[in-house]
Formats: structure tokens, C-alpha cells, sequence
């Protein structure tokens, strides 16, 4: 009689763990995009501030899309690394 318990125990226990399971691969795979995402606007950061330009206009073009790469960053939760 305690092994129909025990079984019926373990049969749960491997039913709740194959349950949790897509979920963490889906959490996983939300991180991964997130850290694609941060790649990809630290990137574009990167580039934008390396720009050298004496047109004004240009100039106000790049502080304009820095500004908005900085503000999707910060919805990332992103941190100035130094």
C-alpha cells in the first residue's frame, strides 16, 4: 500500500516539474531577447557617440536619436557601464 503512495507522489512531483518547465524556457527566452535588445541599442549608442559632424543639422539629428536610444535603454533597466 506505501508504494501506490509513493508512486502516486513521485507521478505528481514529475508532473508539476514537467508543468514549471515551459515556463523557465520561456523565461529564458524573454531574457535572451532582452539581452539582444540591449546589445543591439548599446550598439547603436556606441556608433551615434562616436559620430563626428560640424553640420548643425546632423548634429542635432544624432543628439535627438541618442536621447531616444538612451530613453529605450532605460526601459531595459540599462545602467551606464564604465
Amino acid at each position: 500500500m506505501s508504494r501506490g503512495w509513493e508512486s502516486k507522489s513521485v507521478e505528481e512531483q514529475q508532473a508539476q516539474a514537467a508543468a514549471s518547465k515551459p515556463e523557465v524556457k520561456e523565461n529564458s527566452a524573454e531574457a535572451a531577447e532582452r539581452k539582444r535588445k540591449l546589445q543591439a541599442l548599446e550598439m547603436q549608442r556606441e556608433r551615434i557617440l562616436s559620430e563626428r559632424t560640424s553640420s548643425p543639422h546632423r548634429r542635432s539629428a544624432l543628439t535627438y536619436a541618442l536621447a531616444d536610444i538612451e530613453e529605450k535603454l532605460a526601459e531595459l533597466g540599462w545602467t551606464v557601464h564604465m
